[in-house]
Order: structure tokens, then sequence, then C-alpha cells
């Protein structure tokens, strides 16, 4: 039985074609930043960040401009320390204020930028210093229950 080099070698380039499709869709499902980084990491401190996790979006206006990097605990303030990368050509002034916000009635929390009137903006390893934290439906109902008992 003779083999068709030529057959061969398009079945070959097919499944490489194929493996590279599947590898580029994991990457960029993963939300995998190997190919650039044109993000900049500003900082946030938070008395609570109930519910948020690494990963969440961060939006300004409505409009996702970055992702929560990472969540400390700080035990000398006793603060949550959040690292957030935000895209290069997003411009936060230095009086934005940051709140953890829901998604949806019992969707997951992100981190919302309100931006401020300042001319000044922040830049790479600057803190945003005002911030909400994040609202814990719980404690609201048990304060409205124990409050309204009185």
């Amino acid at each position: 039985m003779r083999k068709n080099p030529t057959t061969e070698f398009s079945v070959g380039l097919f499944m490489l074609l194929g493996l590279a499709c599947i590898g580029y869709l994991a990457i960029r499902m993963g939300d995998v930043d190997l190919f650039r980084s044109d993000n900049y990491l500003i900082e946030a401190r938070f008395t609570s960040v109930s519910g948020l996790k690494e990963g969440a979006f961060v939006e300004a206006a409505g409009v996702r401009i970055g992702k929560v990097l990472a969540i400390t605990y700080e035990p000398e303030n006793a603060l949550a320390h959040v690292i957030l990368s935000i895209q290069n050509n997003v411009v936060i002034t230095d009086d934005a204020t940051a709140s953890i916000r829901t998604a949806g009635i019992i969707g997951d929390k992100f981190v919302k930028i309100t931006p401020g009137g300042s001319p000044d903006h922040l830049e790479s390893g600057m803190e945003i210093v005002e911030t909400e934290p994040s609202i814990s439906l719980e404690e609201l109902i048990s304060k409205y229950i124990f409050e309204s008992g009185k």
C-alpha cells in the first residue's frame, strides 16, 4: 500500500493549526496577559472587601477598565489591601473614589471607580485614598431587625 505524502502533510498541518487555535483560545478565555502588559497598578485599602475576589473586574462609568490583581490583609491597621490593574489608556484622578459594588441582585462583587474633579491623576504604584467598603446584606438585615424591635 502506497502512502500519499501530500495527504499526510495536509493532515499534519491541519492538526497543528487546530492545536494553535485551541492554545490561543485557552489563553484569551483564561484572561492571561502573555503577549501584552498595557496596564498599570494602583492600590486601595478597604475596611471590608467581603465577597470581592481576585480577578474581579474594575469599572468606571459602567465600562470595564481593569481587574483586581491581589487582595491581602494588613494586620497592623486592620485593612484589606487591594491591588488593581488598570488599562494604560484610562486616567484616574487622584481624588477618585473606589467602592465595592455588586453586579446585579446576587451577583459577583466588583470595584467601581468614581472620578473626582482633580486635574492630577494617579500613576503606577499610587493609592486611591477615598474608598467605600462592601455592603453586607446580612449586616443590613440584622441591623434593621434588631433596631426595629426596640
